[in-house]
């Protein structure tokens, strides 16, 4: 199995809705959610006239190669009515892929290392809390020395709701967005 590392990210609609349907739909028989960052809300960055985002960090253990997951990933962004019309532009959800394994991958359609992390807080606040220690392959540094580093201003604030243990144990809020419906029996919670 493969440890993998995913932003996802929202800014359209029911935002803390569209994350949590993210972390039920990337599970399934070559995907098993291994951890999950505190929702984070902060202001857009790159075009940054747009509503705030909702972002969080997860891990993940897998089977799939990297494009396979790259594939998967989008085929959860399109469900979910991803529109790739403007370029950092508002969004349902987005999923990128920061780290597969420690592997430096380049082709067409993926570079990882996600090649942007380390200049965005939204990415390294939830990430450092998942796994600070994590060394970037190519640049030497842990999450935490490249977040001490980040130039990136923009605040990165927790959100704060009820929780409750859904079917993985993570806590998170119950919700209902399509395609996904909320899952029944959840049990209550504590911190």
């Amino acid at each position: 199995m493969n440890t993998c590392y995913l932003s996802t990210g929202s800014n359209i609609g029911n935002r803390l809705a569209y994350l949590q349907a993210a972390q039920r739909a990337i599970v399934d028989k070559t995907v098993c959610l291994t951890g999950a960052s505190t929702i984070y809300e902060t202001a857009a960055w790159g075009n940054t006239n747009q509503a705030n985002f909702y972002n969080q960090a997860l891990m993940i253990q897998t089977s799939l190669s990297p494009s396979e997951l790259l594939a998967h990933c989008q085929s959860i962004e399109n469900q979910y009515q991803r529109q790739r019309e403007q370029h950092w532009g508002a969004r349902t959800l987005d999923i990128d892929i920061l780290f597969y394994n420690d592997w430096i991958v380049h082709t067409k359609n993926l570079i990882l290392p996600h090649p942007l992390l380390q200049e965005r807080n939204f990415v390294l606040v939830p990430l450092c809390e998942l796994k600070a220690h994590l060394v970037h392959p190519t640049l030497g540094k842990t999450i935490e020395q490249l977040m001490v580093e980040c130039k990136d201003k923009l605040e990165v604030q927790p959100v704060h709701s009820p929780l409750i243990k859904d079917q993985w144990g993570l806590g998170v809020q119950q919700v209902s967005v399509s395609p996904k419906p909320a899952h029944k029996n959840l049990q209550p919670y504590n911190r």
